[in-house]
């Protein structure tokens, strides 16, 4: 019989001749594994919760809740900087995958605190006592808090990464591969060590005042301190010489100057490139003031000039580069009279560009809040018609600078009115902000409302988004539009035209669809929770993998729509036609289905505890695989017993072919079943405790 206390030291023996066999090894491949187990750790400990975290989300029959604001300002702070494609789908995740990825945040935060605590009170992190490796100060005390944050936070990662992502984003942006690769190259450059000296220290030791050492190995006095060998600096007790010899002190004393004189020459060039250029700007403002003055003496009506100079004058104002020039032909617009006077401003104002929105904008707006309160009937038509002069100017600048209207900020403006609608077909408007505009009525067919931005690539943080929150769109006509990833939060869109109009990824959190026209329209991965669809069409839209939670769609027609993966939880859907439409694993929980038609509909898989099916038609509905636990299945119609008298004139030779398809769909916990349907349920392959 085996002694267990003999055994126990073999297994002792053992380990301890593998870690000496690990430490005999030479300390620069030492530092090299223990540094790479160290960022393993970190990795891991957020790969496992993320990766669970998504498993978790992939799992239809949890709750679902709207992801965390922590995790989303974190998910657009790393996305920005780094040009990545923002999450614009991820709205509502379950609630287990909420948790998991808030841990999957902060536990390499929490690791990673833990290793530079340890680094800094013992100077080792459980790595580096592995495989024998301490950080000491020149005393060959622990570096403390201080030296520790200097030597990671700065050295090792700081300044090595921003180096990187300074020369990626003016050389190569927006290439992520090679900012990688940058990255990559810059950490292992500074870790490889000071190119000057004999001690090759690397440079996150020699900010800190810190060396690396070998801590297996009795201390050798009178040696110098070495970070790539066996030798040198190496423990015997915690105390090292104090006579450590230093890197060249002149060849650093050269490197500072060198850096010193450099720093001045750029301080003072700039400075003077920057006098310079304050100067031609003030002298360019001071000839344009002139030049404003002397147009608009001109056009004093004592100056009493032709007309064919009066246009003369206009245009030329149109032409300077002054603020002044834009707030006086915009008030020169709404006194104006004359039709060919009014057709010269307008085109001074459409010279003015971009520039000339901010005076029309204000314009705008006071003279909308002035038509609100008037009561006379002709100072209505006044103000009407100084309101349509300028809706008529906005309108022409954005035609002809289609494309250039990034960070244009329109919101709050009257753009639609009963004489004058916004006509802006086939233009780009992305990046435009219409936040609050009225713009019903206004045609949009074709037009596009999001583009790329500086990095001429799609989906990522500096894309061009124009705004349509909380907008007027009563009746607006968007055939054929892209509008995705637009913001149309709580905007009317009632009576709209939206249809084979693109709303991928669109945010509607709210808005008023109601007897809207969405045919063809694509909604993938949109987000409509709590909107209105009352009396919509949804003919052959596409809504895979949007989020509808909450929304009200009574009476709505969806022949033919594609709802698979849809969120699609507490929606009401009383009355609307579903015939043939797609719903795989759509989630259906908590829905209000009631006298509805699923006949054709695809339900494989879809989650559908406690829904309301009272009355509904689910003949030819394929539910295979289908969550019914809870679901009210009073008066629904699961197969038809005899042909439908409207198709009397049509021969249907089978009527099975009729029927819904329930093998293998567990019907024990659904409610209100009748005596026919349990029939229809234990013939049919269904799934039911009375069932032979």
């Amino acid at each position: 019989m085996v002694n267990p206390t003999v055994k126990r030291s073999s297994n002792k023996s053992n380990h301890s001749k593998e870690r000496t066999k690990t430490n005999s090894l030479p300390l620069a491949p030492r530092r090299f594994v223990a540094w790479a187990v160290e960022i393993a750790l970190v990795i891991t400990s957020g790969l496992v919760p993320l990766s669970m975290g998504v498993y978790a989300n992939s799992r239809k029959d949890l709750d679902q809740v709207p992801l965390s604001p922590v995790l989303v300002v974190t998910q657009r702070a790393i996305a920005q900087p780094l040009a990545l494609p923002i999450g614009y789908d991820i709205y509502y995740v379950s609630s287990a995958t909420n948790f998991l990825w808030t841990v999957a945040l902060f536990l390499p935060i929490t690791l990673s605190s833990w290793q530079l605590l340890l680094l800094a009170k013992t100077g080792s992190t459980i790595p580096k006592r592995w495989f024998g490796i301490r950080v000491l100060t020149k005393q060959g005390k622990p570096p403390g808090w201080g030296a520790a944050l200097v030597r990671e936070g700065i050295g090792r990662w700081g300044l090595p990464i921003s180096g990187a992502y300074l020369l990626w984003r003016y050389c190569f942006f927006p290439n992520l591969g090679l900012f990688i690769l940058l990255a990559m190259l810059m950490v292992l450059g500074e870790g490889v060590g000071w190119p000057f000296g004999k001690q090759r220290r690397a440079f996150h030791d020699l900010i800190a005042k810190t060396y690396t050492v070998n801590a297996t190995r009795p201390l050798a006095y009178g040696t110098e301190p070495s970070a790539h060998g066996n030798g040198g600096l190496e423990m015997q007790t915690d105390q090292l010489p104090t006579d450590v010899k230093q890197p060249n002190s002149n060849v650093l004393l050269a490197v500072v100057a060198f850096v010193s004189m450099a720093a001045v020459l750029s301080t003072l060039v700039g400075t003077q490139i920057y006098i310079q250029t304050q100067e031609t700007q003030r002298r360019t403002e001071q000839v344009n003031s002139q030049q404003f003055l002397a147009l608009t003496q001109q056009l004093n009506p004592d100056s009493r000039i032709s007309n064919e100079d009066r246009q003369r004058v206009i245009l030329a104002l149109g032409s300077l580069n002054d603020s002044q020039a834009a707030q006086y032909l915009v008030d020169l617009l709404v006194k104006e009279t004359d039709p060919n006077q009014l057709d010269t401003i307008q085109q001074a104002l459409a010279n003015l560009g971009v520039k000339a929105i901010p005076e029309l904008k204000r314009m705008n707006q006071f003279l909308a809040s002035e038509l609100n309160s008037v009561g006379s009937n002709q100072n209505r038509e006044d103000l009407q018609r100084q309101l349509n002069l300028s809706q008529r100017a906005i309108n022409k600048i954005l035609t002809v600078y289609s494309g250039k209207l990034d960070g244009i900020d329109l919101s709050q403006t009257q753009l639609s009115s009963e004489a004058s609608n916004l006509v802006l077909d086939n233009t780009d408007l992305s990046g435009v902000d219409f936040k609050a505009a009225n713009l019903d009525q206004a045609s949009f067919q074709g037009t596009r409302f999001r583009g790329t931005g500086e990095d001429r690539r799609w989906d990522n943080y500096n894309d061009a988004i124009a705004d349509l929150s909380q907008a007027q769109l009563q009746q607006a006509n968007f055939t054929g539009a892209n509008l995705s990833r637009v913001l149309m939060n709580h905007s009317d869109l009632s009576r709209a035209t939206l249809n084979r109009a693109i709303l991928a990824s669109a945010r509607l959190l709210g808005a008023n669809l109601s007897s809207t026209q969405l045919v063809g329209a694509d909604f993938q991965g949109a987000a409509l929770d709590n909107a209105s669809l009352t009396g919509a069409d949804l003919s052959d839209a596409k809504f895979n993998g949007a989020s509808l939670s909450a929304a009200h769609l009574v009476r709505v027609t969806a022949i033919g729509t594609q709802l698979s993966d849809a969120n699609l939880s507490k929606t009401d859907w009383q009355g609307a036609d579903l015939s043939e439409s797609y719903l795989e694993r759509a989630n259906l929980n908590d829905a209000n289905l009631s006298n509805t038609s699923l006949a054709g509909a695809i339900l494989r898989s879809a989650q559908m505890a406690n829904a309301d099916l009272r009355n509904t038609d689910l003949s030819r509905a394929d539910l295979r695989g289908a969550n019914v636990a809870g679901a009210d299945f009073q008066g629904a119609m699961l197969f038809r017993s005899k042909q439908d008298p409207a198709d009397q004139f049509v021969q249907t030779p089978d009527l099975g072919s009729q029927s819904a398809v329930i093998k293998g769909v567990d019907f024990t916990q659904a409610k209100n079943l009748d005596a026919k349907q349990l029939a229809f349920i234990c013939t049919q392959g269904g799934i039911y405790p009375r069932c032979p």
